[in-house]
């Protein structure tokens, strides 16, 4: 098996992460995950004889297993290392109980077939974010809130082992001459590697994880998101080729409320997505799906969103959606916009709906073409008709705060509209409570979508008594 004859020397594995989480996996009804088990800890497995026992049955599948076309086969691999943990308890006569016997071997399992200590986490469907800071500090986001878990890796090189399982079969790879990696998991999960000397508490790891079955607007809804309202407002704005604007914070739901609208998308258009990392997940027949490249060893081939988003205008797309604007691809995405490509979807970091123009200022800079700032507006105002706001409350719960049109310019300042402001009635144990109201204010698209054949009722924009609370 490939994966084993890489390894130099025996892998000298970890204590066993955090045992007694009732949501971990392995609660009633669950197949317990390779590396985590139901019942808690009941020994410190990083001690004598348990590392001993770890270390030969690493050094006996070096040896033993035969490397061929059926080593890729996970159960063969797992079938072959129960024989030779069950061989080598045997030799060292060592009297263990199941509950030791089936976490020992599962930790050996899950760091030769998966990525050790945090692989419990990786299959927890409740942990949203996995954050390794250095070897001896993992954090979790779960029910958006962060919390430190007991997994540990017995050291640097440990960790740097797992991140180059993650990043050697992407093709990419972390070193001192390159210490900062994105990569993907096989799920489609985010990964983040910083290294030393660049890290301070050594290797670094964060990873967004890839929703396996993504959220849909009704998850959103129960979620406390928005509610049935917005989705009336914004399937109307897809469908009326409105070109729109996702902003908010780190961790703040950009994508996932990106991946909800692009539902909305009709069947019969060709959609083109671009994405640093692939994470959406549209359910449309007629989808093409472009990822950038990183350089190589030699510092060449970088293919960039920007070259990607030059290049599908020439895939006569009928809807350009593109993962997140960064930089001077901002400028491309708002020629397209501006050149016939409307009813176009992306996202970007920002704090509120006038930042999202001051960023998209500073991005079409970053660009290298010397346009005046009036100019730039320009581009903005005509390209852009609507800016849906995200944050992450203090609780974390995530909400759509603010739907903001774009009206036009007066002056050298662009005109924005609010249509929806979100509006706190309150804290009920620790968690925010309020609603996404209308502002009263119909916006000027209106007349937009009813030529488009979808109009909105009237009573979407009216006030409820919430909203004229605020």
């Amino acid at each position: 098996m490939s994966v084993l004859v890489r390894t130099p020397q025996p892998i000298d594995l970890p204590p066993a992460g955090r045992r007694n989480d009732p949501s971990a996996p392995g609660s009633p009804g669950e197949t317990p995950a390779a590396g985590s088990r139901p019942n808690g800890r009941v020994a410190n497995l990083s001690e004598e004889p348990y590392a001993t026992i770890r270390k030969k049955v690493h050094a006996r599948l070096l040896s033993d297993m035969v490397p061929g076309p059926s080593s890729a086969d996970g159960e063969r691999v797992r079938q072959e290392i129960q024989n030779i943990f069950n061989a080598v308890l045997a030799e060292e006569k060592l009297l263990v109980g199941r509950t030791e016997r089936d976490e020992l071997f599962d930790l050996i399992t899950a760091e030769i077939l998966g990525y050790g200590p945090i692989e419990p986490f990786l299959r927890d469907a409740e942990v949203t974010e996995v954050m390794v800071n250095g070897p001896k500090m993992v954090y979790v986001e779960r029910r958006g809130r962060l919390e430190r878990t007991a997994a540990e890796f017995v050291d640097d090189d440990h960790v740097m082992r797992i991140i180059q399982r993650i990043v050697t079969p992407v093709g990419r790879r972390v070193d001192e001459s390159s210490p900062m990696v994105d990569a993907r998991l096989p799920d489609g999960s985010r990964v983040n590697a910083i290294i030393p000397p660049l890290a301070l508490n050594g290797p670094t790891v964060t990873i967004r994880k890839f929703a396996k079955i993504p959220l849909t607007y009704q998850d959103l809804i129960r979620f406390g998101t928005f509610d049935e309202r917005f989705v009336a407002f914004v399937r109307a704005c897809v469908t009326g080729r409105l070109n729109i604007v996702i902003s908010g914070g780190t961790g703040s739901g950009k994508t996932t409320l990106l991946n909800v609208l692009s539902g909305f998308l009709p069947a019969d258009e060709r959609i083109v997505t671009v994405e640093d990392a692939a994470e959406l997940q549209l359910r449309q027949e007629h989808v093409v799906r472009l990822e950038t490249r990183k350089q190589n060893t030699e510092g060449r081939g970088e293919v960039t969103i920007r070259n990607l988003i030059v290049n599908c205008l020439r895939m006569r797309p009928d809807r350009i959606v593109v993962g997140e604007v960064r930089s001077g691809e901002a400028l491309d995405m708002l020629q397209a916009m501006n050149t016939g490509h409307d009813g176009s979807l992306t996202t970007l970091h920002s704090n509120g709906p006038r930042d999202t123009l001051r960023r998209l200022e500073t991005m079409v800079l970053m660009s290298g073409m010397d346009l005046p700032l009036r100019a730039i507006r320009e581009q903005i105002a005509s390209a852009l008709n609507l800016i849906i706001h995200q944050e992450r409350m203090r609780d974390g719960s995530r909400h759509v705060t603010s739907v903001t049109e774009v009206q036009g310019m007066e002056g050298d300042t662009i005109v924005l509209q609010d249509i929806f402001m979100f509006v706190q009635t309150g804290i009920v144990d620790g968690k925010i409570v309020g609603s996404l109201e209308p502002t009263g204010v119909r916006p000027r698209f209106s007349e937009q979508l009813e030529t488009a054949g979808v109009p909105l009722p009237a009573e979407i924009f009216l006030p409820t008594r919430a909203g004229r609370r605020r």
